[in-house]
């Protein structure tokens, strides 16, 4: 919990329709803040805005937006000005992870992952730069990963690419952004249990819980609070930085590295 006052700022949440988007957005609606929602469908993303909306009694609106269109992205921006008079934080949070070893992988493929989670990132921050500088502050947090910045998935490493990719963006984006009093920080979730990770099924998930030291997958939750602080007022002299919330996964060398249980 911050101390921020929420009731006056506008919150963009790409991908918000569904997983840590849907967590993330949720969030911030309850604690008063103007949220705008986006999601590829934007029949789904406005269902979903309006169910959060009676579920919260906040302001949320939904629009669908393609993030390999940077038509489509400052259209959001201008929504988002448009609707709530501002952009004070962006959450670039939208991002896919398709499966495909690396003797299969095209450029199709490689395309799709980068230019969603990666160059989409990079395009939502340039689209809402101009509201940020205007109010002479802003809060920007990407949904990065352990996976690329910190570790390695075979089968993923197209995905791993683009989420280590973000992190370097950010870096070189905050020392930019920072003479605008706009700091750029990233959170980088472990396995959260989403739709997307239960779809890959219990072996996966009983893997991963065997890989996490505090013994439970991470929940949407877990990772909307991180983001919530580093847009915060509280976090104003965070900038360029990461925070994993992974419950430990990255700790251990192996899983013999692993505490035993306490007597």
């Amino acid at each position: 919990m911050t101390f921020t006052h929420w009731e006056n700022r506008s919150v963009v949440v790409t991908g918000g329709t569904r997983g840590i988007g849907l967590g993330i957005a949720e969030l911030f609606a309850r604690q008063g803040a103007a949220v705008l929602l986006t999601g590829r469908d934007g029949e789904a993303a406005r269902e979903v805005a309006e169910g959060l909306a009676r579920e919260t009694g906040g302001r949320v609106a939904g629009m669908g937006v393609d993030l390999r269109s940077p038509e489509a992205i400052e259209g959001m921006a201008a929504e988002a000005v448009r609707r709530h008079g501002a952009v004070d934080v962006l959450c670039a949070n939208a991002g896919i992870f398709p499966e495909k070893p690396l003797r299969e992988m095209t450029a199709d493929d490689v395309d799709e992952v980068l230019d969603v989670n990666l160059r989409g990132s990079i395009l939502a921050v340039r689209a809402c730069l101009p509201a940020m500088e205007r109010a002479g502050r802003g809060r920007i947090v990407l949904t990065s990963s352990i996976t690329g910045p910190t570790t390695g998935y075979a089968g993923w490493s197209h995905y791993g690419a683009s989420k280590a990719g973000q992190v370097g963006f950010l870096r070189g984006a905050a020392l930019e952004l920072a003479p605008h009093g706009i700091t750029v920080n990233a959170v980088l979730p472990g396995n959260v249990r989403t739709e997307g990770l239960v779809g890959l099924g219990e072996e996966y998930l009983s893997g991963m819980r065997a890989s996490i030291p505090l013994g439970r997958l991470g929940e949407t939750a877990d990772i909307a609070h991180a983001v919530l602080f580093l847009a915060s007022d509280e976090a104003a002299f965070i900038t360029g930085q990461t925070l994993t919330v992974d419950g430990g996964q990255t700790l251990p060398e192996c899983l013999d590295a692993m505490a035993p249980p306490l007597a």
